[in-house]
């Protein structure tokens, strides 16, 4: 009788697992070159404390395989608090790209191992078999490291060596789960675990379903946690924030006093990367292009993508920029920001023209940045539109003037030779949502423009992401949004049609062939 269909497929998948793990296998192996067999004892025992003491130093010797870069100074701090408390509960929430996955599943238990601060760890991710995946990277390492049992002794230990469940000669025990798995009275013999690993639990399913996704987060603290009862019990996430809501932003509201240790892949004004020996600026810059900046932001700099339930994608009409000199009027409002770190209100200064009913984005800087450069980037439009004969008015909200303002704006404006002629607008007390909700039915009625050519610009992809965001109790930054709706506020009043070639203008002013009576 033939066998049925799926039992060839499961016997190949099974030839295919173990390829790969012959290969980390023998890439393990490659540490064989290392030994000296002229070393003396006092040389092993000295490597081996040092190897103990220092991480770094511990992943160039042992694992030189893994380290085609040096070692970035927040995986250095981070295997260090975790080896310092034994009671570490914590996330590492690095940006796509940061090795997570190998220092949280290979690098901090053999680490801990080695110090005998772990004597039974288990690994869980979305999948049982994507776990023992996981973990078959630690197993290839017990098992093929040649300096690894130079200094510690043989490891692999036959009858007790399964994908997914593994014991080393010297007793340390291993065991892979799939998420939502029976965990509850787990434990060998005597030992109970003391070292759990959570390696991205998230699925597209997940992201869709919160009531999943508050299934596992009550799994980690209702089942995972209690299964450690010693003096050991360190639990160590690892993922990046790619999404507003996931298992690790529920933990994070349910539990403050953890460890969340956040790492940007990259800044996204200067482009400096967090780990520079194995990261260019430019190797970012090409992400961006290729992936599309909101989509780099996500998976690099944990800035999820939010899908907008009232401004939408969809809504945002992109098209070739009408002539400047035609728009009815042009306005650059700037929404004022001091601190310029990463976690303060953007500076954000949108320009926006009037097209007959129309209102259409010409350009804007949306950074967490210092006033300085906000103030910079205006004067060098300021110039541009000079040279073209166009006319902005320049705003600003009053409420935000102060010393350091006006300081910040005379000496840019002496530097480069310009002057703004900023104006200082009064805010209206009607709430910011409702403000900003009265943009909407522009949206809604294809008022709304872009000029196309900014569509892979930051600061524009920026201030999207944050429209996108708008809605009832957001937490979101919303400079940008607010800096539109009082830019558009003030082009509603210009409601002129554009005067058509040969007629002539009764109107005061002409936004682009106005002449001024006074020097810039």
């Amino acid at each position: 009788m033939k066998p049925p269909k799926f039992w060839d497929e499961m016997k190949k998948e099974d030839k295919e697992s173990q390829k790969r793990y012959l290969e980390k296998v023998a890439r393990a192996r490659t540490t064989l070159n290392l030994i000296n067999p002229d070393e003396t004892t006092l040389e092993k025992m000295e490597r081996i404390r040092r190897a103990k003491e220092d991480v770094r130093y511990m992943v160039m010797t042992y694992l030189p395989h893994y380290a085609t870069a040096e070692c970035a100074e927040f995986q250095i701090r981070h295997a260090g608090k975790v080896k310092e408390d034994p009671l570490y509960k914590g996330y590492a929430e690095w940006g796509r790209g940061l090795a997570k996955s190998v220092w949280n599943d290979v690098i901090i238990p053999l680490w801990l191992w080695m110090n005998k601060e772990t004597y039974y760890y288990c690994l869980v991710s979305d999948t049982f078999d994507r776990a023992c995946d996981l973990l078959e990277d630690l197993r290839a390492e017990f098992e093929g490291n040649e300096l690894l049992k130079h200094d510690f002794g043989e490891q692999e230990n036959p009858g007790y060596w399964e994908k997914g469940n593994f014991v080393t000669v010297s007793g340390f025990i291993c065991k892979a789960f799939g998420v939502k798995m029976k965990v509850r009275g787990l434990r060998k013999g005597a030992r109970r675990p003391d070292l759990w690993g959570f390696d991205d639990v998230e699925t597209p399913a997940t992201i869709k379903n919160s009531r999943m996704q508050d299934e596992y987060a009550e799994w980690v603290e209702n089942d995972v946690l209690p299964t450690m009862t010693g003096n050991r019990r360190r639990f160590i996430g690892s993922n990046n924030r790619f999404a507003s809501r996931m298992v690790q932003t529920i933990l994070r509201e349910r539990h403050p006093d953890w460890d969340w240790d956040l790492v940007k892949a990259y800044n996204p004004v200067t482009y400096e990367p967090a780990w520079p020996a194995m990261y260019s600026p430019e190797f970012y810059r090409q992400q961006e292009k290729d992936m599309g900046i909101l989509a780099a932001h996500a998976e690099y700099n944990h800035e999820p993508l939010v899908k907008g339930k009232i401004f939408k994608p969809e809504m945002v009409l992109w098209g070739k920029l009408p002539d400047l000199h035609s728009m009815n009027a042009i306005v650059g409002h700037w929404d004022i920001a001091y601190a310029g770190t990463d976690t303060s209100d953007f500076n954000a200064c949108k320009v926006w023209g009037r097209h007959q009913k129309d209102f259409w984005l010409v350009d804007g800087f949306v950074r967490q940045s210092k006033m300085k450069a906000c103030v910079e980037w205006m004067c060098l439009k300021q110039m541009e539109f000079k040279t073209q004969g166009i006319v902005c008015f320049w705003q600003y909200e009053s409420q935000f003037w102060n010393d350091e303002v006006k300081r910040t704006i005379d000496e840019t404006e002496a530097e480069m030779g310009v002057t703004l002629n900023l104006v200082g607008v009064r805010r209206s007390t009607v709430n910011k949502f409702i403000r900003m909700l009265s943009m909407h039915p522009y949206y809604q009625n294809g008022r709304i423009h872009v000029d196309g050519r900014l569509k892979s610009n930051p600061d524009i992809c920026t201030g999207l992401k944050q429209l996108y965001a708008v809605e009832m109790g957001m937490t979101e930054h919303d400079d940008s949004p607010d800096a539109d709706e009082q830019a558009i506020k003030k082009l509603e009043l210009y409601t002129d049609p554009p005067v058509r070639e040969g007629e002539p203008d009764s109107r005061p002013w002409r936004t682009g062939k106005y002449k001024r009576k006074y020097s810039w």
